[in-house]
């Protein structure tokens, strides 16, 4: 971001771009009462394993890798790890990161509009501040001393990911509920050194066979 450098006083600015590659975990075992009960199906699994290699071949090199703490997006995040670990070429920065965070769990973020019949659960509805928290933390402008572009991955949940496609393209967030994002989907929202902020995919599943395509 743009700042003051402290060292010598000077203004300074970004001049790297920063992309987002947000998935939301693969399908998981509806009937679960608790977290730790709510992993991924077999399907879920292959979904993971998909949407991870479909990753390794973009052709860039990530730098971060952050996880929800859920027990399926953490599942799902661990996957993806493991098939660009797997990758033949060079897909992961020297420096490459993995965060698990209690910031992108799943929740309610904000009232929709219009109105829904969505009912949450009465918890979710103190999540709106930590959703919009989470927000603020990861996107924003490279820092100054950031030289390339960077390519960073984060793993949570539909209800999540909603909220911060709208936030990011500076949408009303209450219509976060118009969207509809597949089980292993990838979302990509890049932010230039000026700010300005271009998405080239919603919930693209395009990675995935037909048969594999699910919404739960």
């Amino acid at each position: 971001s743009s700042g003051i450098n402290a060292e010598y006083g000077q203004k300074v600015k970004s001049t790297s771009r920063r992309t987002y590659y947000l998935i939301r975990h693969g399908q998981y075992e509806l009937e679960g009462a608790k977290d730790n009960e709510k992993i991924l199906t077999e399907l879920g699994r292959r979904q993971a394993e998909c949407t991870g290699k479909y990753l390794a071949k973009l052709g860039v090199r990530y730098s971060d890798l952050v996880i929800s703490t859920m027990a399926r997006a953490s599942e799902t995040g661990e996957i993806i790890l493991s098939q660009l670990k797997e990758s033949d070429g060079e897909v992961l920065t020297e420096k490459f990161e993995v965060e698990k965070t209690d910031m992108l769990r799943e929740g309610h973020p904000i009232h929709a509009v219009p109105y829904s019949k969505f009912k949450p659960d009465s918890w979710e509805f103190t999540d709106g501040a930590r959703i919009e928290a989470a927000f603020r933390k990861y996107f924003q402008r490279a820092h100054y001393s950031q030289k390339e572009e960077s390519h960073e991955i984060i793993v949570c949940h539909a209800n999540v990911i909603r909220y911060l496609i709208c936030r990011a393209s500076q949408n009303p967030p209450e219509g976060w509920l118009r969207m509809s994002l597949a089980n292993g989907s990838i979302t990509e929202i890049g932010i230039d050194p000026n700010g300005k902020v271009f998405i080239s995919g919603i919930g693209d599943k395009g990675h995935m066979p037909a048969d594999m395509v699910t919404f739960t």
